[in-house]
């Protein structure tokens, strides 16, 4: 997939929202070929340098970019020149969702194999375990707790996985 192409994918879009946010959006959309200073790209996106900066180093923790710094021999200040690397975003992403959908799969596996009750009044949900050491009643306001249907939350989790998977798959096709 082509650099340009990668910026206009609504998954990868996705992804670098999540990473840097809306401050940080118009740095990780927009990255100017070759090398920048971070002051030459907060005047060029007219942000403050702070979210400039901030974005900046969020992609280069996540290997999306990296710098050079060069001291200036008379005043011995640093500037640190930013490049742009995306080679490594479908990568990071797979990465991403796979984590999420371990742990999505943990969790839905959790809310299957378990019955969970309710305190109305409070709106705290105990386990099994928990409502029978509590004798089913609330330790907060001692209303009688509810057996409470979960039957929702395990479909929307299990669509949530379903589109995770099937987004996976596309993605490794991708590569």
């Amino acid at each position: 997939m082509a650099f340009e192409d990668l910026l206009h994918d609504a998954v990868v879009q996705r992804y670098l929202y999540e990473l840097v946010g809306d401050r940080g959006m118009p740095v990780a959309a927009s990255p100017p070929d070759g090398e920048v200073t971070d002051e030459e790209l907060a005047q060029k996106l007219g942000l403050e340098l702070n979210n400039v900066r901030r974005a900046l180093f969020i992609l280069y923790e996540n290997e999306l970019a990296s710098y050079r710094r060069v001291r200036d021999e008379d005043s011995g200040w640093l500037t640190y020149l930013w490049t742009f690397n995306y080679d490594q975003i479908k990568t990071n992403l797979v990465e991403a969702m796979s984590t999420l959908e371990g742990n999505l799969s943990k969790r839905y596996d959790f809310e299957v194999q378990n019955e969970f009750y309710l305190c109305e009044n409070c709106s705290i949900r105990f386990s099994f375990s928990d409502a029978l050491d509590q004798s089913f009643t609330c330790p907060t306001c001692t209303s009688s707790l509810t057996l409470m249907d979960n039957s929702k939350l395990i479909l929307s989790m299990k669509c949530r996985l379903d589109d995770l998977q099937n987004q996976l798959e596309v993605l490794s096709m991708d590569k």
